[in-house]
């Protein structure tokens, strides 16, 4: 699909200034992405406005001094720090006379570079397809094909109806093949529960450090660098804490500012692994000056995603960098609350440890419940996630329930139940 290593390696970025401020794309962000994509950023132009144009997105002056930067630079590509209409693409490629790329264009070329397995690749393709799909438009003239033979003469299916349909019929296949590798995800998500080894996922913003990390904690050859999105696909590790046991550990596609919906919905089952994980370790550039808003970016994601509920630890990483020393912070309720370390020397690894070990062995709960009849499809979910330990029946058919899960199983399960499960607890929960 796109490939901007091929169509060009000279490139004209824009970024325009808004007053809203969450219209406002980093500058900086855009160039690492540039890079991230093997293209030579050679001039930067920046405006400010209100509101964007609804033809050119920028004004026509500023359109102007972006065309004569493109013939100064000889540049072939212009990459807007933005998400563009189809038609203001269209309308600007015929002002400029050079392709135009817009932000989520730009990811999807990234990630599109950075998938290796066969899974990557197909929800790579299908985020493309399904942007593209707003976006194709009448190619060549308005050709149609003709049914030959007597009576079949006439208008037939134009090219651009054979480009959509085509379109269509390929996002299918993408999503009946994506839906079969899920299934296969899921069996193996039933079977970790099953055995009771807790899931631990690594999530955070792109390039903050979660691939070393992950290196450092599984011995494992992840591929990690200075880079966004260096790393694509998930990977999974069994890693055995001291004082604790075998947990997984599940190593995730990084997060950034308005990331496309395409890619989110594309990923659905890569990131189902963070969704339903026992603990999320939120990976943060501690060095990065720009760490609170990274911060707020990642956790509207998880929200997206709704894997906002699950328990979480926050990992502040490159203490090398920030001239201080390993450590753990405590909440008020004396459980760790975040971690300092560095990755990359491997200092704090070891508090890295100890934390998750004490969370994991001490957010779980003890609950007895007494199920009504109309509620059997809940007992046999409890029965699926394995996590009875006693169970008996009363004279009215009420199943009486001793269950002990953890408090991420219990938040999900609340959620599904739209806070239903909670009328049917008879004891106070033990932690």
């Amino acid at each position: 699909m796109f490939d901007l290593a091929e169509l060009a390696e000279q490139a004209i970025l824009v970024h325009v200034n808004f007053p809203q401020e969450h219209s406002n794309e980093d500058l900086q962000e855009l160039t690492m992405l540039v890079a991230s994509a093997n293209v030579t950023a050679m001039h930067t132009v920046t405006a400010n406005r209100r509101a964007p144009d609804t033809r050119l997105f920028v004004g026509s002056g500023k359109a102007q001094e972006i065309k004569d930067a493109v013939e100064q630079f000889a540049a072939t590509v212009v990459i807007f720090n933005h998400i563009l209409s189809p038609s203001q693409t269209r309308n600007l490629e015929q002002l400029l006379q050079a392709r135009v790329i817009d932000r989520t264009t730009l990811i999807l070329d990234i990630f599109a570079q950075r998938a290796r397995t066969y899974e990557g690749k197909l929800q790579v393709e299908l985020a493309q397809l399904q942007h593209l799909a707003s976006r194709l438009v009448r190619g060549w003239d308005n050709a149609e094909r003709q049914k030959g033979g007597i009576g079949l003469r006439g208008p037939g299916e134009t090219r651009l109806e054979t480009d959509r349909r085509l379109l269509r019929e390929r996002v299918k296949a993408l999503l009946q093949r994506l839906d079969k590798i899920g299934l296969q995800r899921e069996q193996g998500r039933k079977s970790r529960q099953r055995s009771a080894t807790p899931v631990v996922s690594i999530v955070g913003y792109t390039n903050a450090g979660k691939s070393t990390l992950f290196n450092r904690l599984t011995a494992a050859s992840v591929y990690a660098a200075d880079q966004l999105f260096a790393t694509l696909d998930p990977t999974l590790r069994q890693v055995k804490l001291d004082n604790f046991g075998p947990i997984v550990l599940a190593d995730t596609v990084g997060f950034i500012r308005h990331l496309p919906h395409n890619l989110v919905a594309a990923f659905k089952s890569t990131l189902q692994e963070t969704r339903d994980a026992d603990l999320q370790l939120h990976v943060i550039d501690g060095a990065d000056p720009r760490k609170t808003e990274n911060i707020a970016s990642v956790q509207q994601v998880l929200t997206d995603i709704d894997a906002d509920e699950v328990l979480q630890l926050q990992v502040f990483n490159k203490v090398d960098q920030m001239g201080q020393s390993a450590r753990i912070e405590y909440g008020d309720d004396g459980l760790p609350r975040a971690v300092y370390l560095s990755a990359l020397t491997g200092e704090g690894m070891a508090l890295l440890q100890q934390a998750i070990a004490a969370l994991l062995s001490t957010e779980h709960l003890q609950l007895k419940l007494a199920l009504p009849p109309h509620c059997a499809a809940w007992r046999a979910k409890f029965h699926e996630l394995q996590v009875i330990s006693a169970e008996r029946f009363d004279d009215e058919g009420v199943c009486l329930l001793d269950i002990r899960l953890s408090l991420a199983q219990w938040a999900r399960l609340l959620k599904q139940s739209d806070g239903e499960l909670q009328n049917y607890i008879v004891t106070a929960p033990v932690i």
